[in-house]
């Protein structure tokens, strides 16, 4: 991840972040001496790294707990790294991030308390410990936040931060909620051109994390044709998002005839992510949209049978009557003929 954060003397700061996803993640950035740094960040016990990709905990207001992370230097030289926490959210690619270091912190990122700094040996793993503090008046849900151990090289104007660390779900106990409502719902149909084939009704639409709690959800899409008499339907995947957080969706409904009246659903269930799921409140949401579509291809054809069917009916006409005619003149030429012609006389 890419955060841009201003220093005192600089125009601006590069700053290089990732935080815990499936393996421990390393960030590589150069030092004020020219040599390549290297180091990862992961949640550890007292005795280090114990395995977690990140760190969740379910606390009451007012509660603190302990808990560790694991600074481990692949460098060839001993690093001073900064040690930072900040609020958590979720960018538009759906990864995880922490704001930057000019962004100030409202939430869960206040809520961790970390020594400033820690100096790590070449090749050297260090622990160290850092709290975690729920506020009494703090609401129930989830908080997030990152922790990130970080490197600062001067270059000219510019100054980079490369930092490294992981997430850390705070849940505050008490009543949690999932609701994804449904907003925006837009729908275009595009036919087929074989009108022996159905078209494809193209859903979008958005959902926003009315919850407190970090949630995904599964999205139900219903189109339903000849005023409900038929229907088609496909299930989509809402990825994560946390409280306050907006995803787009879009998908496609395919084989659906233009008959007139469409009709399309989109029902949303959460279904809450990490921490204690016992007695939260799922609430499924759903929204609906009316369109009209006709079916040119199925009418192009119907009109080209038309077509056709009175081409056929015109030509054949046309020939009979042409048949006709001849026959009427063969007749008349007959009757001219037979009385010009002498009877013959007896000998």
């Amino acid at each position: 991840m890419t955060v841009i954060s201003p220093l005192r003397r600089t125009l601006v700061a590069v700053a290089v972040v990732c935080l815990a996803v499936a393996a421990a993640p390393v960030a590589a950035a150069a030092d004020p001496g020219g040599t390549t740094l290297t180091w990862t960040v992961q949640p550890a016990g007292a005795s280090g790294p114990d395995g977690r990709r990140w760190i969740e905990r379910t606390l009451d207001p007012g509660q603190g707990v302990t808990e560790h992370l694991a600074v481990r230097n692949f460098s060839d030289t001993t690093v001073v790294f900064a040690l930072k926490a900040a609020d958590g959210y979720l960018t538009d690619k759906g990864r995880f991030n922490m704001l930057a270091s000019d962004q100030t912190s409202v939430d869960g990122g206040t809520w961790i308390a970390v020594q400033d700094r820690v100096t790590v040996a070449a090749g050297e793993t260090k622990v160290v410990p850092f709290t975690i503090t729920v506020p009494g008046g703090a609401t129930p849900g989830d908080h997030p936040a990152g922790i990130a151990a970080t490197v600062t090289s001067a270059g000219g104007t510019v100054n980079v931060e490369s930092r490294v660390g992981f997430r850390v779900m705070t849940r505050v106990s008490g009543t949690v909620t999932a609701a994804l409502p449904v907003k925006d719902l837009t729908v275009a149909y595009t036919p087929s051109w074989n009108p022996f084939s159905g078209g494809t009704v193209r859903v979008r639409y958005t959902v926003t994390n009315e919850g407190n709690a970090w949630a995904t959800g599964k999205g139900r899409v219903t189109v339903a044709e000849l005023f409900g008499l038929t229907g088609h339907g496909i299930t989509t995947d809402v990825e994560e998002l946390l409280p306050g957080g907006t995803r787009t969706v879009e998908t496609r409904v395919g084989g659906v005839w233009a008959l007139g009246h469409v009709r399309t659903t989109v029902d949303v269930t959460p279904a809450l992510l990490g921490g204690d799921q016992a007695g939260a409140e799922l609430r499924t949401t759903s929204a609906t949209v009316t369109a009209w579509a006709l079916p040119w291809p199925q009418l192009a054809l119907a009109a080209l049978l038309a077509g056709l069917v009175l081409t056929i009916r015109t030509v054949t006409r046309r020939r009979r009557r042409r048949l006709t005619l001849l026959l009427d003149r063969a007749r008349e030429e007959g009757r001219a003929s037979a009385a010009a012609t002498p009877a013959a006389q007896p000998s």
